[in-house]
């Protein structure tokens, strides 16, 4: 697939110098070459956008969600080809690809209903004859800068709220996953919104900076790491955006005593070895509390050992490679850091090679067992296949070394006592709470939290935080004297 900019309606050629192999991770084969677009690129996009700006907004909201109806259309007619090529390009099972675009697809079925969405206010008589209305209006010019573990779902938390609301867009895929988008796209095309509207912009660093600092650009995006999030947080406000960047997570679950010990193992390994750890909700460390810590160890190892590893298209694969083999050696260090640190490994990961995938990036699942609390290892993000295990006496304690790391973007409880989590829910320090649930990920309708370290702004993706986001308000008011009343 050849790999193309999207601008001003047209499918144009990046004036790249330089290009990044894409390569499948199961195979280690190259599929595609990603154009590393300079920041003129970038500028034809947002210039392109800002031209459409005033054209877009004065199209009537009613009218606007019409082509995101066509749109979600497109997508679930063609959700078997993206989520091949998502497989293909990013690693992850067919059936964890197909899902991914589901809730892509919820997210524009939301953003549809931005004619009730985006409704504002309005008081009469704030004093005698005086009445005050708030409105809402577009920003103006957009900017979604994406990750690789979710290329098609995560640019969907936005886009499809800043159209309805009468922004332009450009996307920046991540460099390492464009053929879903380049897809997608595609489909955007065919939807037939207006020239202008969206744009897609291949590239890496230098199509970043390019978007942080184009003056036309009012708002901006991102998902990743929490070091590059407070790189895109600090860079764009200090030109003026707002800014929405979802950082990094060390996401924990607590396990209690009178939990239902086998769902709670096939639901934390589901979400520990989902998409091979590679996403921000993934359980990366479990507490046990009390007497679950043996009957948990042993059920969370063998369904640790017995997870089915390969290529994401074969049938009975239910985790697929690392992104790349960076990414490999990199999990497979921080499992010897573990190691130094003073952590078991009663199932070790590491050294995998899958038959007639002997070139992939696979990790298989791995667990950590007794980390040591304060441990590097304990702190650091992983994001890859290992579950980190912990234990404590009381639930006091748990909440308490759940609340002591540094991020806040997933937390999650099992247990059989209403009471116990009310008091979670109460106590933990973390925007997306679990009960009895291992991926606390929120319908479109809710936006998708993140406290601490896992989040830099005020409003975030999707449901009202995504209309917020991408609206401003106006308040109005205004007076008309009888005198001024023209007589008929």
């Amino acid at each position: 697939m050849e790999i193309l900019n999207y601008i001003n309606g047209e499918w144009v050629k990046p004036n790249a110098a330089e290009y990044l192999d894409v390569i499948n991770p199961a195979t280690g084969e190259v599929i595609a070459k990603t154009p590393l677009s300079p920041k003129v690129e970038v500028d034809a996009a947002a210039r392109a956008a800002s031209a459409a700006f005033p054209g877009w907004r004065r199209v009537p909201v009613n009218d606007r969600v019409q082509y995101l109806f066509k749109l979600r259309n497109l997508l679930r007619e063609h959700m078997d080809e993206i989520a091949r090529l998502i497989t293909d390009e990013c690693g992850k099972t067919f059936e964890e690809s197909k899902a991914e675009m589901v809730r892509a697809v919820e997210n524009v079925e939301v953003a549809c209903g931005m004619p009730h969405l985006g409704k504002g206010e309005f008081v009469e008589d704030i004093a005698s004859g005086i009445d005050e209305t708030m409105i809402r209006q577009p920003v103006g010019v957009c900017a979604t800068i994406a990750p690789f573990n979710f290329p098609g779902m995560i640019p969907f938390w936005y886009l499809p709220y800043a159209l309805a609301a009468g922004n332009t867009y450009i996307v920046k895929p991540s460099e390492k996953v464009p053929m879903t988008m380049q897809f997608i796209f595609k489909l955007i095309e065919q939807a037939g919104f207006p020239k202008g509207v969206v744009h897609l912009v291949n590239g890496a660093k230098e199509a970043v900076d390019g978007i942080l600092e184009h003056p036309v650009i009012r708002a901006v995006t991102f998902v990743g790491s929490t070091a590059v999030a407070k790189y895109i947080y600090a860079t764009a406000a200090a030109h003026g955006k707002r800014v929405q960047a979802q950082g990094g997570a060390k996401n924990p679950v607590i396990v209690l005593p009178d939990a239902d010990m086998d769902m709670a193992t096939k639901i934390i390994a589901d979400s520990a070895f989902g998409c091979a750890g590679q996403r921000c909700l993934a359980v990366s460390f479990a507490v046990t509390v009390g007497t679950a810590r043996n009957a948990f160890t042993e059920s969370i190892c063998d369904a640790a050992s017995s997870r089915v590893v390969g290529y994401g298209m074969d049938a009975g694969v239910q985790m697929g490679p690392v992104i790349n083999a960076a990414s490999k050696s990199r999990i497979e260090s921080l499992i010897g850091l573990g190691v130094q640190e003073g952590a078991g490994v009663p199932v070790d990961g590491r050294g995998a090679v899958i038959k007639g995938y002997e070139r992939g990036s696979f990790v298989r699942p791995t667990i950590l067992a007794d980390v040591p609390r304060g441990s590097e290892i304990a702190k650091t993000e992983i994001f890859g296949p290992v579950l980190s295990l912990m234990h404590v006496e009381t639930v006091d304690e748990a909440i308490e070394l759940v609340n002591s790391g540094q991020y806040g973007n997933q937390a999650s409880l099992f247990t059989s006592s209403g009471a116990a989590a009310r008091k979670f829910k109460y106590e933990a320090e973390a925007g997306n709470i679990g009960i009895n649930i291992g991926v606390a990920a929120p319908m479109a309708f809710f936006p998708f939290s993140g406290w601490k370290e896992s989040f830099f702004g005020d409003m975030h993706g999707q449901g009202m935080d995504a209309v917020e986001f991408f609206t401003q308000k106006k308040v109005v008011v205004e007076r008309w004297p009888k005198e001024w009343t023209r007589k008929f």
